[in-house]
C-alpha cells in the first residue's frame, strides 16, 4: 500500500470587521514556512471575546473577507463559524474542521499575544489536543512557554513559530480612521475598501 500523505491546513479565525493587510501578510507567510496546502479564514459569527461589543453585521464580514482573499489560491473561506448558533468557541471550530477535513492536520494561526493569554480561552486543552499552534512573534506580546507549560505541559510541543513582518494594523485602527475620515489605503485591499465605502460601514 502507498504511505498517505496529510494535508496541512492553516485555519486563521478572527472578527474579520474588516480583514486588513496584516491577516494577509500572516496567512501568506505561514502558508510558506510551514508547507500548508491552504489557510481557511474562519470568519467568527458570534465572538464570545466581544459579547455586548458593536460587530458588524456578519454577512458583510464575510464578502469583505471573501473580497480580501480572492484571486488567492491558497486562501480560501469557510463558513464553519457563521452556519451554526453561538457563541463560538475555537475548540468547536476545530472539531467541525476535523469532521469536515479528515485526517488532515490543523494549524491554527494565532499572534503571540494569544498564546500568552492561551490559558483564558474556553478549553484550551481541547484546543491544542486537535491542531498546532502557528505563532507570529508580537514586540508587545512576552511570554515564556516554560511558564506556560507549567499547567500546560503540552504546549512545547505543538508550537511553531512563524517569522513575518511586524505590521501594526488592526481592524478597530481602521474603523476609527473611517469615523475620521482618513485614509485607509494600503491597510485594507482595495476590494475591501471599496465595499466599506459602498455600504457606508463604521459611519
Amino acid at each position: 500500500m502507498g504511505q498517505v500523505t496529510m494535508t496541512r491546513l492553516g485555519i486563521l479565525g478572527g472578527t474579520f470587521d474588516p480583514p486588513h493587510t496584516a491577516h494577509l501578510v500572516m496567512a501568506d507567510q505561514a502558508r510558506g514556512q510551514l508547507n500548508l496546502a491552504r489557510v481557511l479564514f474562519v470568519p467568527a459569527g458570534q465572538p464570545p471575546h466581544k459579547l455586548g461589543r458593536p460587530v458588524s453585521p456578519v454577512e458583510h464580514r464575510v464578502a469583505m473577507t471573501q473580497l480580501a482573499i480572492a484571486g488567492d489560491p491558497g486562501f480560501a473561506l469557510s463558513r464553519v463559524d457563521v452556519d451554526r448558533p453561538g457563541p463560538h468557541y475555537t475548540a468547536d471550530m476545530l472539531a467541525l474542521l476535523h469532521a469536515e477535513y479528515l485526517g488532515d492536520e490543523l494549524h491554527l494561526l494565532i499572534g503571540s499575544d494569544s498564546l500568552r493569554d492561551l490559558l483564558t480561552w474556553h478549553e484550551p486543552a481541547r484546543v491544542i489536543a486537535q491542531a498546532r499552534l502557528a505563532v507570529m512573534r508580537r514586540p508587545d506580546a512576552e511570554l515564556d512557554l516554560r511558564t506556560l507549560g507549567a499547567t500546560m505541559p503540552k504546549i512545547s510541543t505543538c508550537v511553531n513559530w512563524v517569522e513575518a513582518p511586524w505590521l501594526d494594523i488592526s481592524s478597530s485602527d481602521i474603523q476609527r480612521r473611517v469615523r475620521a475620515g482618513l485614509s485607509i489605503r494600503y491597510l485594507v485591499p482595495a476590494a475591501v475598501e471599496r465595499y466599506i465605502i459602498e455600504h457606508e460601514l463604521y459611519r
